[in-house]
Order: C-alpha cells, then structure tokens, then sequence
C-alpha cells in the first residue's frame, strides 16, 4: 500500500513537473529589482540583483518585463505621500512577454510568449507575477513601450475623459486641462478632442512646439519656473484668458494633475455647474478648502483614482479596446520621450520630478 501511494505521487508530480515545463520558460529563483527600503528623495530607491523572483500562483501568469513606465503616483509611493509597507520594488505598470502561465490562465487562452501589457505594484523588475484578468493583450502593429505607456496614461486619460466628468460636459463645451506638454494631460487633451469636446490646453514654453501638435482649440503658454521645466501659473492670468477664450462661460470640465499650484485657477474657471477632477500633486498635494467655495457657479468636485474606474474586466477592456483602436487607426499619438535603464532608476525619477519630459519616460529592463 506504501509503495502505491508513493508510485501515485511520484507519477502526479512528474506530470505536474512536465506540465508547468510546458507551460514555462526558464524564470530564475532571483532577479534585479529597483527596490525601495526607506521614504525619501530619488536616492532611496536601490537596484538590488539578488531580489526574490515572485512566485507563480493560481490564475497568474509570469511576464517577463521588457519595459516598467515611470509615472509620478510612483514618486508619491517612494515619498511616503501614498504610504506602502516597506520594502517594496517601485512601479505600477509593465509591459513584456509572458514566461509562465497558471493553468487557470492557460484555459484562458494566455500563451508563454503572448506580448502583454498590465498595472500592478511592483514593476520595476525583471519579472512580474500578473493576475490573468489585469492582462492586456498587446495587439500587432503596437510597440511595447507604446503599449506599456498605455496602461497608466492611457487608462487614466480615458477615464479622465470619458466617465469621470459624470456627463456634466457635452460635445462642443470647453474642457481646460493643465499640463498637456507631457504626460497624462497629452493623452487627454487627444482624447478630450476625439469626443468632441473644445480644447483649453495650459503648457510651458519649452513644451509649446510638442503641445502644439494635439489639436487644443486654444494653449495657454506659460513661462517656466526658474531651475525646472515647470510651468508657471503665476505668469499669466489663466483665468481671465479662460474667461476670454470662452465668452465669459467658464469650463463645463476641469483636468487637474497639478495640484497645489492650480487648485484656484481651476476652481475660478468653471462654469456653472462644471465639474472640477483634481486627479494629481505635481506641484504639491491640495491643501484643503470649504466646499463652500464651490457655491459660486454650483459646482462640482471629484478626486477619482484608476482603480476605481477598471473595477471590472469587462470595464477594463472596454478602456484598452478603445485605446487600442485608436492608435492603430492613427487618431492617437503616443511620444515616449526618454528610456532609462534600470539600473538609472533614481536618474529616471528626477527627470520626471524636474518636469522635463513631453511625452512617455520609461525604464528599459535587460
């Protein structure tokens, strides 16, 4: 009876053995990891070789990542501003081929090699464990450092344009977005014109010939601050131009990611019953203020999260469809401006934090 049941076992694991061989390529036990171990400066964050690759659970798969995008939630992260517990590796968006996959996510249709794009924590590594449902399949005819730009921007620039407003604007009214010389604001500003809304953008000199290219029915160009590649909203009266550009009407829609900086000019540039979507702190985080201020015109606030509006498969398909879609129909353009290595991954925050870039910054992982 001994030997039988121990016959059984072995058989079982042997199958189990040459199946998860079928299923795999080779993923080492260890990995290189830009790993955070302390808040701080740029400086914290450490590329250790010898992390823990994680583990293959049920319904993931394993991806080997090609690119990690740099967005400034992850700076926040790093900060302490948006607390973790420590040590984790940064990142929240990854893009590469996949490694090994669960048999859950092999009934799924997931195939070792299939090109994959997806946000969870962690990213900036060389491996990733990614629940099958938060993969997006990256289409022919789509890079994977455009399709790893998409994740985060993109998402977020659709919902930011499409279901976050609560329909309070309508095609022909005016959305004012801050900060369309890179990053999320970039893609909104595209999208914000593909569903027919008119376009305020706001950039700094530096960023005007890049802003230029997205279709903004008018862009407010703004000095920069002294040192950094910022604009300064100081520099010009954002809200009289509003109010010109407009007809004295105001933004029916708001798109703010900068923060401290902006807070007012927003605020003061709604029409009457527009929304205000304060989504970022590139500038600092927004200090509270009595909702009393928003009686003026009987306006509205949010202060949304991405996770809060893929809170499904189907909604996050939906997203990435439309993303997809466009750019390959050639109605999106996605700049990715600079590509650090990871071992450059505290220069890869600074650039980022110094507001140089005009378009995607990513990490290029070996």
């Amino acid at each position: 009876m001994i030997h039988a049941i121990s016959r059984r076992v072995i058989s079982s694991n042997f199958v189990a053995s040459c199946h998860m061989r079928y299923l795999s390529t080779a993923v080492p036990s260890t990995m290189k990891a830009a790993v955070i171990r302390e808040t701080g400066d740029a400086n914290v964050m450490k590329v250790e070789s010898s992390f823990p690759t994680p583990e293959l659970k049920a319904g993931q798969v394993i991806v080997k990542n090609e690119y990690a995008g740099i967005n400034f939630i992850d700076t926040y992260h790093r900060k302490g501003l948006y607390p973790r517990d420590l040590p984790f590796v940064g990142g929240q968006e990854g893009g590469g081929t996949v490694a090994a996959v669960s048999d859950e996510a092999a009934a799924e249709g997931i195939k070792v090699g299939d090109r994959v794009a997806y946000s969870i924590l962690g990213t900036y590594c060389q491996y990733s464990a990614v629940p099958a449902a938060k993969l997006l399949s990256v289409p022919d005819g789509v890079g994977l450092d455009v399709a790893t730009s998409c994740v985060v921007q993109g998402l977020t620039a659709h919902y930011l344009t499409s279901t976050c407003h609560a329909d309070l604007i309508k095609e022909g009214e005016w959305m004012l977005i801050h900060g369309v010389g890179g990053g999320t604001c970039q893609w909104a500003a595209q999208m914000a014109k593909l569903r027919g809304y008119k376009v305020i953008g706001t950039c700094s000199k530096g960023k005007e010939s890049h802003a230029e290219k997205l279709g903004c029915d008018e862009l407010i160009v703004l000095d920069e601050v002294p040192g950094t590649s910022y604009e300064d909203y100081e520099s010009l009266d954002i809200v009289e131009r509003v109010m010109e550009v407009t007809d004295g009407v105001g933004c029916k829609a708001i798109i703010d990611g900068i923060g401290k900086s902006t807070v007012d000019i927003s605020i003061n540039s709604l029409a009457h019953r527009g929304i205000f979507i304060s989504f970022g702190n590139a500038s600092g985080a927004v200090p509270a203020f009595p909702v009393l201020r928003l009686i003026a015109k009987s306006g509205y606030v949010t202060r949304p999260k991405l996770l809060d509006y893929t809170t499904s498969r189907a909604e996050l398909l939906s997203r990435s469809d439309e993303i997809f879609g466009w750019l390959k129909d050639g109605k999106l353009s996605v700049s990715v401006d600079t590509t650090f290595s990871l071992e450059q991954a505290a220069e890869g925050h600074l650039y980022l934090e110094a507001g140089k870039s005009k378009g995607k910054v990513l990490y290029k992982i070996d």
